[in-house]
C-alpha cells in the first residue's frame, strides 16, 4: 500500500544500481517499474563524496537533461528500423553553438517523442549515442502520461500559470498517484544520468518543470556534482505557489542545485520569496550576484530571458520556398490593400487568442476606417495538453472568429484568417515578414520568443527585402503590442504593452500600432533588433555556463555530508578544518584538564529560538550550578538581553558569571556588584533613536521594540518575513544616517536591527574574561565557547587568536563551536539545542562525580 506520507514516498523505491564513471560502450537497458524508484532513504554515510583526484579530460563536458531530447523520430516505410534527425527548432539543439564544440562537449539526456518497443531500446540507445550524442530515457507509456499528461500539465503547469485548483474541472485538485508517477521519472531520468556522468568534471544542466525533483536524487548520489536548472516557465507568487501540497519538496529539490535560472526578475522574486516564507531563508546580493545560503552551499540565482538562433532564423529567411511564400502573402493581402496584423500562439488557455480577438472586434467596432483592410491572421499551434480546457478554447475560438467575420466581413473579405494546422518555420518566417504589427497577448506566458522571431524576420535581407518592395536603403520597421505578463515584455521596451484582459485598451494599442509614424516605427525596430541580435540563444547558453562553472569552482575545497531522508535530502558544505564536535572527545579534554573556561550564548544555544518561553528550565539551572561547583570552572553566561532579566532568571546560580547586553555588563559572581566593560555609556542618542523605530514599528505589524538600559532593539520575528526584512533595511539606513555622529552601532540580525554603545561586544567579554583569569594566575587550559549567531562570532575570534598568546595554557584545549553546520569562525559544531544541552550535562555529570553536592 502507497504511503500518505511526502518524506517517505522515495521509500517504496527499487531498481538497478547504477555504474558509475564514462558512458560504457554499449548502454544497457534501464529497466523501469510504474512505482516509486529511489535510494535516497539510504544511509547518507553511502553518499559518494571522493576526495580522490579526478581523470583529467581534454575539455569539458556538459550534460544537458529536459523532458524531450532535440530529435525527430521517423519510423522506415518498411517498419524496418527507425530514421533520427536532429530538432532544428529544438531549443536544446540550439544552445549548442553557443557553447563552443572546441571548448565543451555537449551530451543529450531526454525521452523521444515516439514509443519505441524494449526489443528495440539497445540498439537506438547505441545509435543515439554514437551518431547524436543523445542518451534517450525510456518511459514505460502508462507511466509517461500520469508523469507528462499528468502531473505536469493538468497540475503543475496550470499552478506555475497562476491557475489556483479551485474545482476538478478548474486547475485540477492534486492527485498523489499523479505526483509519484512524477518523482518515479525523475529517478529513471536520474538512473540514467549515474551511468554516464563523471561527477567531478562534468556539469549537468536540468531543464524546466518537468524535472524539478531530479537535483536531489543527482545531489544524493554525488554531493559535489556540478548541477544548473533553468526554469523556462514562470514561477508564481508565494500565494498561489503555497497551495501546492508538495511545496516544500519541490523548493527543496530546486535548492539542491547550484545554480537556478529563471527568464525574468519577477519569477526568481517569487521563487525567492517562497524559500523565504516556507523555508526561512534569506537571499543577499554580492557584487551582482544573488545568492541563498543553504547549509553551508551558496546557491546562486540567475536572471537571463533565453534568445533566439540567429543563424538559423536568418538561413530560414535565405530559402527559396521561404520568398516564395511571401511574394504569394504579398499577393494576398498587400497588393490588395489589406494590412496584416499576425497571432502566433499555442491552442491553449493561458495565451489569450479569444482575447485578441474581442479586440479586434472592438477595433472595428469603434474605427469603421479599418473595416475592409485591417485582417489578423491567426496562426493557433495544436495544445501541448489535452483536456477540457484545451476543447473549450477552441470551440469559443472558432465560434468568436465565426462571429466577427460575419459582422465585418465583406465580399472578398475577412477580418480573421484562423489556420489551425501546424505550419513549417519558413511559411511562420513569411508571415512574419509581411505583417505589420504582430499581436502577443498572452494572460500569463515563460518567455515567448515570438515577439524575437517577428523583429529579426523584419529585418529581412537583400532578396527578401526586394520581394517586399524595399529598396536596400530604406530603413526596417516592425511595431509589437504585447502582454505585460509574458516573460520577454521586459526586454522590449519600444513594444506597445498591454493588459489583456482590457479589451478597450488593447484596441486601443492596435489602432496606435497601425497610425504609428513611420520614422518611430523604425527607431522602435533599430533598438529591439540590437537587443535581441546580440542576445541570442548562444549568448544566453554562455552565459549560463559560465555563472555554473564560477559557482561550482569552490566544490573540490569543501567538505559535504548529506542529511536527511527522501525528498528532504540535502548536503552541508564545509570548510574541511570544521567539523562535529566529538562527545568522547570534548569529556576527555574536561576530565584531564585543571583550569577551564567556559563562555556561554543564551538564545538559539541553550534555549531554542522558537520557544515562547524564552526563560531557562529547572534542568538547565541545575546543569549550570553543577558546572559552576565544580572549582577548576569559570563558567560565564553571555547574553544580548539586559541585565535585569538575566538576574531575574539566573537568581539560584550562585557561583555563574553574567555579561548582559553583548557585555556592555558584567558580574563574575551573584553576590558581585555589575560592572562595565567600556566607559559608562551616554544614552542620549535614544531620544533621537526611538522615535525613529516606533515609527517603523507602527507601520509593521508583527514588530515590537526592546528598550535595553544601553541599547534599543528592534524585532520583526512575527511579522511578514519579506515586509519585516524590507522594512529592517530601510530602518537600518535610516538610523545609521539619523545616528551617524553618536557613539552607537547599528547592526542587523536575526529578525533584529538594534542600536548599542561602539567598542560593545561579545568578544570584549572573552577578552576580558581571559585577561582577569591571567591576572589572578589561572590560566586556562581548557576554554569551551558555544554560541549560535553573529554577536558570537566576535567569541569565536578572540578565542581562536588567544590561542597562540600567553592568556592561555600552552597546550590548552580549546573548542569554539557553533549551533547548527555553517560557515563560521568556529572549529566545531553541533546541531541544535538539544545536543548542547546534551554536551553540558555530559560535562555536568563528571563534575559530578569530582565535586558532588555536600
Amino acid at each position: 500500500m502507497v504511503s500518505s506520507s511526502y518524506s517517505n514516498l522515495l521509500d517504496l523505491a527499487s531498481g538497478e544500481s547504477p555504474s558509475f564513471g564514462r558512458m560504457p560502450h554499449r548502454l544497457p537497458r534501464i529497466m523501469t517499474v510504474a512505482g516509486i524508484i529511489s535510494d535516497l532513504d539510504d544511509d547518507p554515510a553511502d553518499s559518494v563524496c571522493s576526495d580522490s583526484s579526478s581523470s583529467s579530460v581534454p575539455k569539458d563536458r556538459i550534460i544537458i537533461v529536459a523532458n524531450q531530447l532535440p530529435i525527430r523520430v521517423h519510423r522506415k516505410p518498411d517498419y524496418e528500423g527507425w530514421d533520427f534527425f536532429w530538432d532544428e527548432d529544438s531549443l536544446l539543439h540550439q544552445l549548442k553553438d553557443g557553447l563552443g564544440e572546441d571548448e565543451v562537449e555537449v551530451l543529450y539526456v531526454g525521452c523521444l517523442k515516439e514509443d519505441i518497443h524494449p526489443n528495440e531500446q539497445d540498439d537506438i540507445s547505441q545509435i543515439l549515442l554514437e551518431k547524436f550524442k543523445c542518451v534517450p530515457t525510456f518511459i514505460p507509456p502508462e507511466l509517461f502520461s500520469r508523469f507528462y499528461h499528468g502531473f505536469c500539465k493538468q497540475q503543475l503547469w496550470p499552478l506555475f500559470h497562476y491557475m489556483l485548483p479551485l474545482s476538478p474541472d478548474l486547475g485540477g485538485r492534486f492527485d498523489r498517484s499523479l505526483w509519484q508517477a512524477y518523482v518515479s521519472v525523475n529517478k529513471i531520468f536520474a538512473d540514467r544520468i549515474l551511468e554516464v556522468i563523471s561527477p567531478e568534471d562534468d556539469f549537468v544542466w536540468v531543464h524546466d518543470y518537468h524535472l524539478m525533483v531530479l537535483p536531489t536524487f543527482l545531489r544524493k548520489r554525488f554531493n559535489r556534482v556540478k548541477l544548473g536548472f533553468f526554469l523556462h516557465s514562470p514561477f508564481p507568487s508565494s500565494e498561489i505557489y503555497k497551495t501546492l501540497p508538495v511545496r516544500e519538496e519541490l523548493l527543496r529539490a530546486l535548492l539542491n542545485s547550484d545554480l537556478i535560472g529563471f527568464h525574468t526578475f519577477d519569477y526568481a522574486r517569487h521563487f525567492l520569496s517562497c524559500c523565504s516564507r516556507m523555508l526561512g531563508l534569506s537571499y543577499e546580493s554580492k557584487r551582482g550576484y544573488i545568492g541563498l545560503e543553504y547549509y553551508g552551499r551558496t546557491v546562486s540565482i540567475k536572471i537571463l530571458p533565453v534568445g533566439i538562433h540567429m543563424g538559423q532564423l536568418q538561413s530560414v529567411l535565405s530559402l527559396p520556398e521561404t520568398e516564395a511564400k511571401v511574394v504569394e502573402l504579398i499577393k494576398q493581402f498587400t497588393e490588395r490593400g489589406r494590412i496584416m496584423l499576425l497571432g502566433v500562439d499555442d491552442m491553449d488557455i493561458f495565451k489569450g487568442i479569444t482575447l485578441k480577438l474581442l479586440a479586434l472586434e472592438q477595433l472595428l467596432l469603434q474605427h469603421q476606417e479599418w473595416r475592409g483592410k485591417v485582417v489578423l491572421v491567426q496562426i493557433a499551434n495544436p495544445a501541448r495538453g489535452r483536456g477540457k480546457d484545451v476543447q473549450e478554447v477552441q470551440a469559443e475560438t472558432y465560434s468568436t472568429v465565426k462571429r466577427i467575420n460575419e459582422t465585418f466581413g465583406q465580399p472578398g473579405y475577412e477580418p480573421v484568417i484562423l489556420i489551425d494546422e501546424p505550419l513549417k518555420f519558413f511559411e511562420r518566417v513569411a508571415y512574419y515578414m509581411v505583417a505589420e504589427c504582430c499581436l502577443v497577448t498572452a494572460v500569463r506566458d515563460g518567455m515567448n520568443l515570438i515577439p524575437y522571431e517577428y523583429i529579426i524576420s523584419r529585418q529581412g535581407n537583400e532578396k527578401l527585402n526586394n520581394a517586399v518592395g524595399l529598396v536596400p536603403s530604406s530603413s526596417k520597421k516592425s511595431m509589437l503590442v504585447v502582454s505585460e505578463f509574458i516573460g520577454c515584455s521586459p526586454s522590449l521596451s519600444g513594444a506597445i504593452r498591454v493588459n489583456p484582459w482590457n479589451i478597450d485598451a488593447v484596441a486601443d494599442a492596435m489602432d496606435c500600432a497601425l497610425e504609428m509614424p513611420e520614422p518611430e516605427k523604425e527607431l522602435r525596430h533599430e533598438k529591439h533588433c540590437k537587443y535581441v541580435s546580440s542576445h541570442d540563444v548562444g549568448y544566453w547558453a554562455h552565459s549560463f555556463l559560465q555563472d555554473l562553472r564560477r559557482t561550482c569552482k569552490d566544490h573540490i575545497c569543501r567538505r559535504c555530508w548529506g542529511i536527511g531522508f527522501g525528498l528532504g535530502f540535502r548536503v552541508v558544505a564545509l570548510d574541511p578544518n570544521f567539523r562535529k564536535l566529538s562527545m568522547e572527545h570534548i569529556v576527555s579534554a574536561y576530565r584531564r584538564t585543571k583550569t577551564r573556561a567556559i563562555l556561554l550564548d543564551y538564545d538559539g544555544t541553550l534555549m531554542p529560538q522558537a520557544s515562547i518561553d524564552k526563560s531557562p528550565s529547572s534542568k538547565s539551572i541545575d546543569i549550570l550550578n553543577s558546572l559552576c561547583r565544580d572549582k577548576n570552572n569559570l563558567v560565564f553566561l553571555v547574553s544580548a538581553r539586559s541585565r535585569q532579566t538575566l538576574t531575574e532568571w539566573f537568581s539560584p546560580c550562585e557561583k555563574l558569571g553574567i555579561a548582559a547586553e553583548h557585555g556592555y555588563f558584567f558580574r563574575m559572581r551573584r553576590e558581585d556588584k555589575w560592572e562595565t566593560c567600556v566607559p559608562v555609556a551616554d544614552c542620549s542618542w535614544k531620544q533621537t533613536a526611538e522615535p525613529v523605530m516606533k515609527l517603523y514599528t507602527e507601520t509593521t505589524d508583527g514588530s515590537t521594540i526592546e528598550d535595553k538600559e544601553t541599547g534599543l532593539v528592534w524585532c520583526y520575528e512575527d511579522a511578514d518575513p519579506d515586509f519585516g526584512s524590507c522594512q529592517a533595511k530601510e530602518l537600518l539606513d535610516h538610523l545609521e544616517s539619523v545616528l551617524a555622529n553618536d557613539p552607537v552601532s547599528v547592526k542587523s540580525g536575526q529578525n533584529i536591527v538594534e542600536v548599542k554603545p561602539q567598542g560593545v561586544s561579545k568578544g570584549l567579554v572573552a577578552e576580558r574574561l581571559l585577561s582577569t583569569m591571567e591576572e589572578k594566575g589561572m590560566v586556562p587550559d581548557f576554554v569551551l565557547c558555544i554560541g549560535d549567531d553573529r554577536s558570537d562570532e566576535d567569541m569565536f575570534e578572540v578565542i581562536t587568536r588567544n590561542m597562540a598568546g600567553s592568556s592561555l595554557a600552552q597546550m590548552a584545549e580549546v573548542f569554539a563551536c557553533t549551533v547548527g553546520r555553517k560557515p563560521s569562525k568556529a572549529k566545531y559544531y553541533l546541531d541544535d539545542t538539544v545536543e548542547i544541552v546534551r554536551l553540558m550535562q555530559g560535562l555536568a555529570s563528571v563534575s559530578e562525580q569530582a565535586f558532588p553536592v555536600s
